[in-house]
């Protein structure tokens, strides 16, 4: 069975974080392995509380993994500090971790902070490099160039840009964008623009959406999939769980991360 190992935070409500990376490896028939960055008390209406976990500690806990069972491919979501990205960018380079995938989480969908403002350049500087391929939704492409992105021309534009930080690949998620009542993502490699479709879906049930496309794309590279085809398939898995969502609380509802699957993931 191939391994995949999600760096990231907890979301005690299941839907986003470590929790969602877990269901969706297992939906993809990928053993999930994880090294916990912060806990949060969390549920389908915002973040009520960040308890980040030390440096040291999550490099321990990337140190236990790949010293013992190894990984195929790796993600990364809420690392919540400086330090904290730091430390995973070292134990990347030291352990050799393959097909890493960045997910630069930097605020919740309630609005909530999950990356602070200083650990930003740490994230650029030192992390984005190591990247097979990292995961930015528009709001989190805005941060990093420091542009605003309002439309696929523009998008296109900072797809190119953000190749620059020196990953392999690069999926601007356009899903908040109103663009001809479609969700676009495009993928760029430098030399090469995908364009990715699907229906734009009226839910709720979008809570972990981000989480569930990242680690649905590094359980695909794991499976040995190209970037393009990975993506492919973690578009159409991450749509189908949208639109099979589930309303629970009051607030976005998460998804559901075993719509969809067959023997084809």
């Amino acid at each position: 069975m191939k391994k995949a190992l999600t760096i990231a935070g907890s979301d005690s409500s299941g839907g986003a974080g470590i929790q969602a990376d877990l269901k969706t490896f297992m939906a993809f028939g990928v053993y999930g392995m994880s090294a916990i960055t912060a806990l949060t008390a969390q549920n389908t209406t915002g973040v009520q509380g960040i308890a980040d976990i030390s440096p040291d500690f999550v490099r321990e806990q990337i140190r236990s993994v790949m010293t013992d069972i190894g990984t195929d491919a790796a993600k990364t979501g809420m690392l919540s500090n400086s330090a904290i990205v730091k430390a995973v960018a070292e134990a990347v380079r030291e352990f050799r971790i393959p097909n890493l995938v960045v997910d630069p989480v930097m605020i919740a969908k309630s609005g909530a902070p999950l990356l602070a403002p200083e650990a930003r350049k740490a994230l650029v500087e030192e992390l984005l490099p190591l990247a097979t391929v990292i995961t930015p939704n528009v709001f989190e492409a805005e941060a990093i160039l420091g542009r605003r992105i309002d439309g696929l021309d523009a998008m296109k534009k900072a797809a190119r840009e953000l190749k620059n930080t020196g990953c392999q690949w690069v999926i601007l998620k356009g899903g908040h964008l109103d663009i001809e009542s479609q969700a676009i993502d495009v993928l760029c490699d430098g030399r090469e623009l995908i364009i990715f479709r699907s229906p734009r879906l009226e839910s709720m049930c979008t809570h972990g959406s981000g989480c569930t496309f990242a680690s649905a794309i590094t359980a695909g590279l794991a499976k040995g999939l190209t970037p393009p085809d990975a993506a492919k398939r973690a578009k159409d898995y991450v749509t189908e769980a949208i639109r099979k969502g589930f309303s629970m609380g009051s607030g976005h509802g998460p998804t559901n991360h075993l719509a969809g699957v067959s023997s084809k993931w």
